[in-house]
């Protein structure tokens, strides 16, 4: 069931964006986004998922509630509670995805979020105050990422699919590194194949390092809002889909089985 706090953070955006669009430009906007989404991935590098307002309040009021939804239901299922106090949301967009990691894990006592765009840090600054999070946000390119010195839960939520291939496999080997070094590693991507060729050689990686991979498939409860949306744009989110590895660097177990759940 949704928590009243995801219906409430909802409301709130919903209030702030249709003050200046009206929800057929947002819808109009999401079905663009979409599109951008599954038949023009190339433009995402460049920033056109959140290029102009209807995109950005679509991706707000839209797939930053799903993204919430789906993570904290991986986070759950995972049982994915590290003993780091720090949580490190890498590309972390409008700060959802980080969010919901410590709504379900309880143990993070402070939040970073990093991503290239200044608009996202803003609205990502918003959501982690929402959630009541101790929280800092800093621009900078996530396939530049430097460990923490501390330890840290490192999460990069439907953000590698959007690298190129020499920045994701330098990205593998710090994670890899830093789980060795005792941080552990959350990342979610898209179900779909298209996008993700890449993850055979990550699943690999992850594994032999004693973590896990999953699919996931979620029935979907959705706030009234993001479901009206999903109607309007003409997609169908009954079911929420993505799939994970995760890498405890402090509670690692050699040889840790693949997992699946539906």
């Amino acid at each position: 069931m949704l928590r009243n706090e995801v219906n409430e953070w909802v409301v709130a955006l919903e209030e702030r964006y249709l003050a200046d669009l009206t929800f057929q430009e947002v819808s109009r906007a999401l079905r663009a986004l979409s599109s951008t989404y599954v038949e023009r991935r190339r433009k995402l590098a460049a920033g056109a998922a959140l290029a102009g307002a209807g995109k950005r309040a679509a991706f707000a009021l839209f797939y930053a509630p799903l993204h919430y939804i789906l993570v904290e239901r991986i986070t759950s299922s995972l049982h994915a509670a590290p003993d780091a106090r720090l949580l490190v949301d890498l590309g972390c967009g409008t700060g959802a995805a980080g969010a919901a990691w410590a709504a379900a894990a309880g143990s993070f006592r402070r939040v970073v979020g990093i991503d290239r765009s200044r608009w996202a840090l803003d609205e990502a600054a918003r959501t982690y105050r929402r959630f009541g999070l101790k929280a800092e946000t800093r621009v900078g390119d996530v396939s530049a990422l430097g460990l923490p010195a501390e330890r840290a839960a490192l999460i990069a939520s439907f953000t590698l699919n959007e690298l190129e291939n020499d920045q994701r496999r330098r990205l593998l080997t710090r994670f890899i590194d830093g789980a060795r070094a005792g941080h552990s590693v959350l990342i979610v991507e898209p179900i779909a194949r298209s996008v993700t060729g890449w993850w055979n050689e990550w699943q690999d990686a992850f594994e032999s390092a004693g973590g896990r991979a999953d699919e996931w498939r979620f029935a979907a409860d959705l706030p009234p809002l993001v479901a009206k949306l999903d109607r309007a744009a003409g997609l169908d989110h009954r079911e929420l889909t993505g799939r994970s590895l995760w890498l405890d660097g402090s509670r690692t177990t050699p040889g840790a089985a693949r997992g699946s759940s539906s």
